[in-house]
């Protein structure tokens, strides 16, 4: 009797040493917070990845990437992402090349038949935690309630909007330059935008009507303060302290580091930032100052999966933890799954969706509800362990994509000079 050969005994999903990329194209989804083309990249082996550009940004993002991925073998993550992340930039201007490394996750997974989260070293966790923010609400007790709702709907994590906004219309509260009110184009500290003392009090009571609703034992955060700068940031800050937030997010830009560690060494709430920044290294400048508690990435803009896997790695190494942002459709969410559970320090994931029922159906492959109880239950099913809903997702494009990824062959050979050495 001949002996089993060993390709007998293992099972090959593909040939991924053969694999190379064919194709890249793009339909851009419309949902509620806006635009998010979604991605996929083809094969010779009629495998194809899956990926999503950060909402709001343009396609033209990934499609640039299109000449220099023809040819590739997707499997070479790492090698393709070290020549292609000189094409990002902070906030949406990383959205292509983050947007290519999910779906190489994605091709990768697929091609070796593991989910992605092996891929990124294996799980800590089964399931996902996700924290649902909510927007603006007229008075706290309304926003408490609204709050209340997502805990009975087993949410138990929660992020809510404390802002400047509704104080524009109220009389005495705000003191400002003229016009400044009126515009977001103007970094926080040049706006000279300052809260009076009751602008401060109106605020704080906001949110102790909150906590009167929704009571103690569930972690709220809050975000979206408006662009005022840091020392009202911490006035403000430390008015919050009596209702224990989970953290402050985004109170100034995130590149003002000094302004982060004034913060952090002057309140006794976590302060937080992150979702704009592309790559590792500026993460890590915060971290080495003491700048923050909680980092808050964005895969879709800070590098993908194994590039926030990384930033999560470091931030573990200052004690900080590690939430994610997000903001997308279910492929970008999903690819945060993956990091999630392959993250050690991870909190918990943004979830802005909640009262939007089609959300969920634009993917197929995952059990439904996706989320239960306020989790996500993390596949097992190779790459991200997703497909696309093709008639759902044409019920809800954005009106610059009429088809369903068509072909784009006027991106197969825009190229340049891309080397950064001589």
């Amino acid at each position: 009797m001949t002996s089993p050969t060993p390709e007998e005994n293992v099972r090959t999903f593909s040939r991924p040493s053969d694999l190379r990329i064919t194709d890249l194209r793009v339909v851009t989804t419309r949902i509620p917070i806006g635009r998010c083309p979604i991605i996929r990249i083809d094969t010779n082996q009629g495998l194809y990845g899956l990926g999503e550009v950060r909402d709001g940004a343009s396609k033209n993002y990934a499609l640039m990437l299109k000449s220099r991925l023809i040819g590739e073998n997707p499997c070479n993550v790492d090698m393709i992402f070290r020549q292609i992340k000189q094409f990002g930039g902070h906030a949406r201007q990383g959205g292509g090349v983050c947007a290519v490394e999910m779906a190489l996750m994605d091709l990768a997974g697929k091609a070796y038949d593991v989910p992605c989260y092996q891929l990124a070293g294996g799980k800590f966790r089964d399931r996902i935690r996700l924290y649902c923010d909510t927007p603006n609400e007229p008075t706290g007790e309304a926003m408490g309630h609204k709050l209340k709702g997502r805990m009975e709907r087993g949410f138990t994590m929660l992020k809510m909007d404390v802002g400047i906004e509704p104080l524009t219309k109220i009389p005495g509260m705000l003191c400002s330059p003229q016009g400044m009110l009126d515009t977001r184009r103007v970094m926080h500290p040049f706006t000279h935008i300052r809260l009076t003392e009751p602008g401060i009090r109106w605020l704080a009571d906001y949110v102790a009507a909150v906590r009167d609703v929704v009571g103690y034992e569930v972690p709220i955060a809050a975000d979206h303060f408006g662009h005022i700068g840091v020392e009202d940031c911490i006035r403000l800050g430390q008015a919050l302290e009596p209702y224990n937030l989970a953290w402050l997010e985004d109170m100034v830009p995130w590149q003002l580091t000094s302004q982060w560690v004034m913060m952090h060494q002057a309140l006794r709430t976590p302060v937080c930032t992150g979702e704009d920044i592309y790559l590792k290294e500026d993460f890590l400048t915060l971290f080495r100052a003491g700048a923050i508690s909680v980092c808050h990435p964005d895969i879709a803009t800070s590098g993908g999966i194994l590039e926030t896997k990384k930033i999560g790695d470091l931030a573990q190494e200052y004690g900080v933890s590690m939430a994610l942002h997000m903001a997308g459709t279910p492929v970008s969410t999903m690819a945060a799954v993956h990091c999630a559970a392959a993250t050690e320090n991870f909190i918990a994931l943004e979830h802005h969706f909640a009262d939007t029922p089609y959300w969920q159906d634009l993917i197929t492959g995952v059990p439904k509800p996706l989320i239960n109880q306020g989790y996500i239950e993390v596949p097992e099913k190779p790459g991200l362990g997703i497909e696309l809903n093709e008639e759902v997702v044409k019920q809800h494009l954005h009106p610059e994509d009429t088809g369903y990824f068509e072909p784009t062959p006027m991106w197969d050979t825009v190229d340049s000079w891309d080397r950064l050495w001589s």
